[in-house]
């Protein structure tokens, strides 16, 4: 009987205290209503590129140093294992979720789930459109980078000692990518001029986005792209400037350029840009070949980032510095913009260690 009487006190307090519990369909709403800090969410795209590795990192050092779990996954650049990711984090409730995207289209579904749990939800460096359940935006500001490229591009050519007209190839990046389309309208604010005044010849023809568009940022497909201008196009001349919007791209077209000649034998390289600082593309301008790139410090971004999952947190007011400029399709996102910065061989070195981006052994 004593046994019997145990186990029915025993589950009674059971039941007590399962009815005392919250339901777990509003944990996320609680969590944030009282500040709790909790389990992030952030979705990275790819591992391929050196940069998204730098962004998850000090995404997982910032918000643990606030005093937040972390749960930080990768893509590897493939759409529908992103769906599933987000979803996950859905599921077990995530207080915030951070997401890159891949596809800027592609997570329609899942946000929208994330939306119904009350999960505000953060686009990081890349917009994500066609959906209202994105809450805010952190970013560079990505026309300026376009217009920064093509600065770069254009002060190289003058300072190559040949004379306009100058022939230029146009890269663009991935479609589904809504910066890239910033990145590329930018740089055209300035080089549309000058194409149209002929100080610069686009020798392929190619300058529609479109067309001048690189699937994934694929360093691969651009140089498979490079190759085919330069059998086209430059049988008996030289190109001598390449709009790269990536640094990874960069990379693809210098190999396509040295296949055909270029940097030996008295054939320099074209005015190469780029994007990211990524290490080798540091090293590559540090010995002459890229010409430029464009430095975005992610560890400001993750600073940025972080700060706004806090006033999310703490119901404060969330800074932003933009609400006209992105346009997801169905919303205008509040968007925090950061600067971007041109470095080439000339300042390489002073901006990345005064960052302290990388060591000077690094660059090495």
């Amino acid at each position: 009987m004593r046994k019997i009487l145990a186990i029915v006190a025993t589950g009674a307090l059971a039941l007590t205290m399962t009815g005392c519990g919250r339901s777990t369909d509003t944990a996320a709403k609680t969590d944030i209503a009282s500040g709790t800090k909790g389990t992030i969410g952030v979705a990275m795209p790819t591992k391929t590129s050196q940069r998204w590795i730098k962004d998850g990192d000090a995404m997982k050092t910032q918000l643990e140093a606030a005093g937040y779990k972390v749960n930080l996954v990768y893509a590897n650049d493939d759409i529908p294992t992103q769906v599933t990711q987000v979803n996950d984090m859905v599921t077990k409730k995530n207080q915030v979720l951070v997401v890159a995207s891949i596809d800027g289209t592609a997570l329609a579904g899942a946000l929208k789930q994330a939306k119904e749990a009350g999960i505000p939800v953060i686009a990081y460096d890349r917009l994500l459109r066609s959906t209202n359940a994105v809450d805010y935006y952190t970013t560079f500001d990505n026309l300026k980078v376009g217009e920064l490229q093509a600065q770069s591009l254009v002060d190289g050519l003058k300072a190559s000692g040949a004379a306009a007209p100058w022939n230029v190839e146009l890269f663009a990046g991935s479609p589904d990518d809504n910066n890239a389309t910033f990145f590329f309208n930018g740089a055209m604010k300035l080089l549309q001029p000058l194409i149209d005044s002929k100080q610069i010849v686009i020798r392929s023809g190619e300058t529609d986005f479109k067309t001048v568009a690189t699937l994934r940022w694929d360093a691969a497909v651009a140089k498979r792209r490079m190759e085919n201008v330069l059998t086209k196009s430059y049988s008996n001349t030289d190109v001598q400037g390449v709009l790269a919007p990536y640094d990874g791209l960069s990379r693809g077209i210098i190999a396509a350029l040295k296949g055909s000649g270029y940097g030996r034998g008295g054939k320099k390289l074209p005015v190469i840009t780029g994007q990211d600082a990524e290490i080798e593309s540091v090293k590559s301008i540090l010995a002459g070949e890229q010409y430029s790139s464009v430095f975005k410090d992610t560890s400001k971004l993750a600073e940025t980032t972080v700060k706004m999952i806090q006033q999310i947190a703490e119901k404060k007011t969330v800074e932003t510095n933009d609400t006209k400029s992105y346009d997801n399709g169905v919303k205008v996102v509040p968007t925090m913009l950061l600067q971007p910065a041109s470095i080439d061989k000339t300042n390489i070195e002073q901006v990345l260690l005064d960052a302290k981006y990388y060591t000077k052994a690094q660059m090495q």
